[in-house]
C-alpha cells in the first residue's frame, strides 16, 4: 500500500476537445486565461491610481505580441539555433510547440518599453505594475506545462512525485518513473510572487518606489528558476554534461539586472515614484459628454 501512495500517476490528456481540424488544449486555454484575468487585475490597479483602464486594452496587445514572439524566438535561438537557422520558416510553426520563458521576458521588456514610449508612461512605473500580472500568467502557463506532461524533474522518491505516463521520451527501461513535478513548484512560486507583489503595491500604490516591484520580481523569479533547474531534466540534448544548463545561464544576467534596479529603487531624485497619465476622471468626463451629445 505504501508504494501505491508514493507517487501520483499523471495521465491527463493535453487536449480538452477536438472538433475537426480544431483542437482546444489545456495549455492554450491557460495561456490565454493569464491575459484575460490579467486585464481585470491591471484595470483595478490602474483605477486605484487614477489611470484610465482603457490603457489596459492597449498594453495587453503589446504584451500578447511581445510574449508570443519573444518566447518563440527565445526557444528557437537559445535551445536549437542550428536547426532553426537552417530552417527559418519553421520558426513560424508555433503550433508544434516550443516557447521559452527567458525569451518571453525579453519580449515583454521590449513590448512594455514600446508601450511606455508611445503613450507617455514611465517605463519602470509600467513594469512595476505589469509584473503582478506576469506572475499570474506564469502560474497558469506552468500549469499548462503540467497538462502537456513536459518540463518536469528528475526521478525522485518524494511522496508527491508524478509519473508522467504520456511522456515516452524519458522512460527508464521502458517504464515511466516518479519525477519531481517542477511545473507545480514553479506555478506555486508564481502565486507567491503574485500575492507578495500585490500586497506591496497595495500598501504604497502611487508612492511605490520606482523599480522596486520589478527589481524584486526579477531577482526572486530567476533565482528560484536557477535553483529549480537543478531538479529538472535537460530541455535539449546539448545541455547534457553542462555544469549549468541553458535556463540557469540565461537567468544569471537577469538576476544581476534585477539587483541593480532593486538597489536603485526610488533613488532617482527627480522621479522617485515614476509617472503615468492620471486621466481617469478626464476620460470619464469625456465619455459622459459624448453620451449626452448622442442623447440629444
Amino acid at each position: 500500500m505504501t508504494s501505491l501512495l508514493a507517487y501520483i500517476t499523471w495521465d491527463v490528456a493535453p487536449e480538452i476537445v477536438k472538433i475537426g481540424p480544431l483542437t482546444l488544449r489545456w495549455y492554450g486555454l491557460l495561456f490565454m486565461s493569464g491575459f484575460v484575468l490579467g486585464t481585470f487585475v491591471l484595470s483595478h490597479i490602474y483605477r486605484s491610481e487614477r489611470v484610465s483602464p482603457q490603457w489596459v486594452d492597449v498594453i495587453t496587445i503589446y504584451m500578447l505580441v511581445g510574449t508570443i514572439v519573444g518566447a518563440r524566438l527565445g526557444h528557437c535561438l537559445f535551445y536549437d539555433p542550428g536547426y532553426y537557422l537552417a530552417h527559418p520558416l519553421d520558426i513560424l510553426k508555433i503550433w508544434e510547440g516550443g516557447l521559452a520563458s527567458h525569451g518571453a521576458t525579453l519580449g515583454i521588456l521590449l513590448a512594455v518599453w514600446l508601450f511606455s514610449r508611445n503613450n507617455k508612461f514611465d517605463y519602470l512605473w509600467t513594469l512595476d505594475r505589469i509584473v503582478i500580472v506576469v506572475a499570474l500568467g506564469g502560474a497558469l502557463i506552468r500549469l499548462g506545462n503540467l497538462f502537456n506532461s513536459e518540463i518536469f524533474g528528475h526521478e525522485t522518491t518524494v511522496p508527491w512525485a508524478f509519473k508522467f505516463v504520456r511522456d515516452t521520451e524519458h522512460l527508464v527501461n521502458g517504464v515511466a518513473v516518479p519525477r519531481h513535478p517542477t511545473q507545480i513548484y514553479e506555478s506555486l512560486f508564481c502565486v507567491f510572487l503574485l500575492v507578495l507583489l500585490y500586497l506591496m503595491w497595495n500598501r504604497t500604490k502611487e508612492k511605490t518606489p520606482r523599480g522596486q516591484l520589478f527589481g524584486l520580481f526579477v531577482v526572486l523569479l530567476f533565482t528560484f528558476r536557477f535553483l529549480v533547474e537543478f531538479l529538472k531534466e535537460d530541455q535539449s540534448d546539448f545541455e547534457s554534461g553542462m555544469v549549468l544548463n541553458m535556463g540557469q545561464i540565461l537567468s544569471i544576467p537577469l538576476i544581476f539586472m534585477g539587483l541593480w534596479v532593486l538597489l536603485r529603487a526610488g533613488k532617482w531624485p527627480n522621479n522617485p515614484f515614476g509617472f503615468a497619465p492620471r486621466d481617469l476622471e478626464a476620460r470619464a468626463a469625456a465619455e459622459q459628454a459624448q453620451k449626452m451629445v448622442k442623447s440629444k
